[in-house]
């Protein structure tokens, strides 16, 4: 199976079609609050209840999820199941490819203390025709993205808290 072209519209609809709660996090939150930054994935943090996982896992066999890996675009297999994702530990991640383009699956990004945390002062924003989802403020990716480190953040950084400076600034 190979990777569908990058359409983040049809993989956050299938996540709601399916009624997973999540928290959109990281380039593509920041790009709904006015980032000018690019973005080839989608990254999200689940609610942990045994309830929702059973609706990621359907929504992700839906979008033919596999892993990602260096070695594999195209993705390998795996127990895409409730299971899989309960046996996570908190702080890792999963990345797959899907139909849809690319999505990574975490519950306790770096720097916050996942879903329930990011939930708190996350908004609220269409994405599509009658679908809505939870996205981080855009203090918790900046959050989040210093604590991660990694060198794209930091590269990212300077541009984002201008943003927010801009957004504060109601301008």
């Amino acid at each position: 199976m190979a990777s569908g072209d990058f359409d983040p519209e049809k993989l956050l609809s299938n996540l709601r079609a399916h009624n997973v709660e999540f928290v959109l996090i990281g380039g593509m939150a920041a790009v709904l609050h006015g980032d000018v930054g690019v973005t080839v994935d989608v990254d999200v943090v689940p609610n942990r209840s045994d309830d929702n996982l059973v609706s990621l896992a359907s929504a992700l066999r839906d979008l033919e999820a596999r892993i990602r890996t260096e070695d594999e675009p195209e993705g390998l297999p795996f127990d895409c199941s409730a299971a899989f994702f309960k046996n996570m530990a908190p702080e890792s991640f999963v990345n797959m490819t899907t139909n849809a383009g690319d999505i990574d699956v975490t519950f306790k990004p770096a720097g916050t203390d996942g879903y329930a945390d990011l939930a708190l002062s996350a908004i609220r924003v269409e994405v599509g025709k009658n679908v809505s989802i939870l996205v981080a403020s855009l203090d918790d990716v900046i959050r989040s993205k210093a604590a991660a480190d990694r060198e794209k953040d930091r590269n990212a950084l300077p541009r984002l808290r201008r943003l927010l400076e801009r957004i504060k600034a109601g301008r």
